[in-house]
């Protein structure tokens, strides 16, 4: 017996969570989801645009903002592109020509873009309640999360990547805060998937705690990269940070950042905004309760927008130009997160917002060398 054509599943109410006046309408919205899945390949992976490179991170925040929109079939074949192709070790490369899993370009094997996937995979049960994707997807995460905490420092901090195995594999202990700070993400919502299987994993809860606390206390121990904005605000968006020191961060670095009407910087002192760092910042705000800022620079990135619903990476403002030349999938999926969380979509927020998450143990402070 043949079985019915199992149809699409797309929630249409949740389309609504993606309008977001002087932002988004609904028209603008529909438009940029239908520029995210033109650009993902039939076998489920999403490049930055046709042709580029893919990385999993990227792909994994496009799955997600495909969740938004209700495009939860879309959304699982991203996933399954993950699982089908993860490395033995529990890795995927840096970079795979337009998604093509026998075409990487870069074979190295960054820890953060390895984590994410448990982000991408815990928001996008929440999205559906589909217990039976958990279960599949539950061996990749594991294996992603076991290959990460591999890389943990003894202070807690996370090193950024492991070489290609033809150049020796050796693993690069430079910890990076933006990279430590995605990590820190992933591993509580891998310790909410594994609560939500009742398969507790305590050493995942050491690291996580020994982890947060790096991020909290030590800045020595992750490499001075404070140029960038991602370092400035990672930690909040991470939800590493929260409360009086997320706002506190947020101050400090906003005069530096943020150029009023254009968006955020990408690195002091150059004058270039980017879409992605606007959106992500918005989504932090939002996190601490900023709401109207959020709002407003989601607005202000408003020139970056192009005719076919999708965005600028970034703009050139003494020179008054578009720069680089493409329209990624990322940023626009930057701006759907973002939407969606001042929306109040549920599963966003919830990954977002953070305080259901796992917080990890703390590890004990004393006085000792070499203590966390």
């Amino acid at each position: 017996m043949t079985p019915p054509r199992r149809e699409p599943r797309r929630r249409p109410e949740r389309a609504e969570r993606l309008v977001l006046p002087g932002v988004l309408s609904a028209e603008q919205a529909a438009a940029t989801v239908r520029g995210i899945a033109a650009a993902q390949r039939e076998d489920g992976a999403i490049p930055w645009f046709r042709g580029h490179h893919l990385d999993p991170w990227d792909h994994v925040e496009a799955a997600m903002a495909l969740d938004t929109a209700g495009e939860h079939d879309r959304a699982e074949a991203a996933y399954a592109w993950l699982a089908r192709h993860q490395n033995e070790d529990g890795s995927w490369y840096a970079a795979y020509h337009d998604g093509d899993p026998e075409r990487p370009t870069d074979r190295s094997k960054e820890s953060n873009f390895c984590a994410y996937v448990a982000v991408g995979v815990w928001h996008h049960y929440l999205s559906t309640g589909d217990d039976s994707f958990v279960e599949r997807l539950w061996p990749t995460v594991f294996a992603a999360v076991e290959f990460v905490l591999a890389l943990q420092r003894p202070g807690g901090q996370i090193g950024w990547k492991r070489e290609p195995a033809e150049e020796g594999g050796a693993v690069v202990d430079d910890a990076l805060l933006t990279g430590s700070s995605s990590v820190h993400q992933a591993l509580r919502c891998a310790l909410a998937l594994a609560e939500h299987r009742e398969e507790p994993q305590p050493d995942w809860e050491l690291a996580t705690g020994a982890l947060g606390h790096a991020i909290r206390s030590h800045p020595e121990r992750f490499l001075d990269k404070s140029r960038y904005s991602m370092d400035w605000y990672y930690p909040v968006l991470s939800g590493a940070l929260r409360g009086p020191r997320a706002l506190a961060r947020i101050e400090e670095g906003w005069a530096r950042f943020v150029v009023p009407g254009l968006g955020v910087r990408c690195v002091v002192p150059n004058p270039w905004v980017t879409g992605g760092e606007t959106a992500e910042l918005a989504l932090a705000l939002w996190a601490v309760g900023e709401s109207d800022r959020a709002v407003r620079l989601l607005a202000d990135m408003a020139h970056l927008r192009a005719d076919d619903g999708m965005y600028w990476t970034g703009y050139v403002f003494e020179d008054d130009a578009v720069w680089p030349l493409e329209r990624t999938t990322w940023t626009a999926a930057a701006v759907l997160l973002a939407v969606a969380a001042l929306g109040g979509d549920e599963a966003t927020t919830a990954v977002f917002g953070g305080e259901r998450l796992p917080v990890g143990l703390e590890p004990e402070v004393t006085g000792r060398t070499g203590c966390c």
